[in-house]
């Protein structure tokens, strides 16, 4: 038994009106109950791609591209959540988002479609998360009304997203709420510069230090969080490259100038551990020496 060839309302390889009123309706309705994100792509050359484990070596973001999301899951966040593990606190919030195919591609030049390892910065949580999976089907939102015509005409992405793990990656997308937020999570390493340098750091615009002849041809360089001529200390995030003691490392706007006497090291952003009496390994080390005589050859066996 055949359909009727007058009335096929399911065409194989055209795109009907039928099928983009539906488009248009699901945009508007994203529109409408939606809410504004930042998609950022990753950025990474071949060079910054590990072959063996088939990932990069430092993920950068230097783009943020503004568009309405649905999220799916509005009554909370879905994944395992909070749970303390034998490293800490682990965090595996996750949450379902949708996005218009056709918004995607007009909105965020360059791809053909969301990419799994690319970033949402949702600014009503104001959070980072990752793209761990994208479902191209989408088959719990709607089952293709009128047929899937040319190119598949899928509406929708589903994105499978999981909050974001920060590891120093580069985030520089020129959005101020967007870099902000995640300025705080960076390393902050501390420098030393000699006696009788020149100028002060701006460090309120975090300015970029470097080491050579100009920042195009740096050998090294950073960002000044903080820097104390007094006791000539400067803290600076994001390096790149090596810095070299006993060489001028120099302020791009400010044209400060100081000699560099030690690199330092690098310290995590200061946090407070009071309440984790638990994880601290030193209490847990100096009262295991007061339970358990180690001078003994056999402590755990008779005498």
């Amino acid at each position: 038994m055949a359909t009727n060839l007058y009335f096929n309302n399911f065409p194989v390889n055209q795109v009907t009106n039928e099928q983009l009123l539906v488009e248009d309706l699901l945009i508007e309705a994203m529109k409408i109950y939606g809410i504004d994100v930042y998609y950022l792509p990753r950025t990474t050359d071949n060079s910054g791609i590990d072959k063996l484990y088939g990932e990069d070596q430092l993920k950068k973001y230097v783009t943020a591209y503004p568009i309405e999301m649905y999220i799916n899951n509005v009554s909370g966040m879905e994944g395992e959540g909070d749970f303390i593990s034998k490293f800490g606190l682990d965090i595996r919030d996750e949450m379902t988002m949708l996005v218009s195919r056709r918004r995607f591609k007009a909105s965020v030049p360059g791809l053909f479609r969301a990419q799994e390892g690319d970033l949402i910065y949702i600014p009503l949580v104001q959070n980072f998360f990752e793209i761990s999976h994208v479902e191209h089907e989408n088959t719990p939102a709607m089952f293709y009304p009128l047929g899937r015509g040319r190119d598949n005409n899928v509406y929708l992405y589903s994105l499978k997203l999981r909050q974001f793990v920060f590891s120093s990656e580069i985030i520089e997308t020129g959005v101020d709420e967007v870099d902000g937020q995640i300025r705080h999570n960076y390393t902050v390493t501390t420098m030393t510069v000699n006696a009788g340098g020149s100028g002060t750091f701006d460090t309120a615009n975090n300015e970029t230090v470097y080491q050579g002849s100009n920042v195009a041809t740096a050998t090294a360089f950073a960002e000044c969080t903080s820097f104390n001529s007094t006791t000539r200390k400067l803290e600076v995030i994001k390096i790149n490259g090596t810095f070299v003691s006993s060489q001028a490392i120099k302020g791009a706007t400010s044209n400060a100038s100081w000699i560099l006497s030690t690199s330092g090291e690098s310290k995590a952003q200061d946090l407070d551990f009071s309440f984790e009496d638990i994880a601290d390994n030193k209490i847990v080390q100096t009262e295991g020496d007061n339970i358990i005589d180690f001078s003994e050859n056999n402590p755990f066996g008779e005498p």
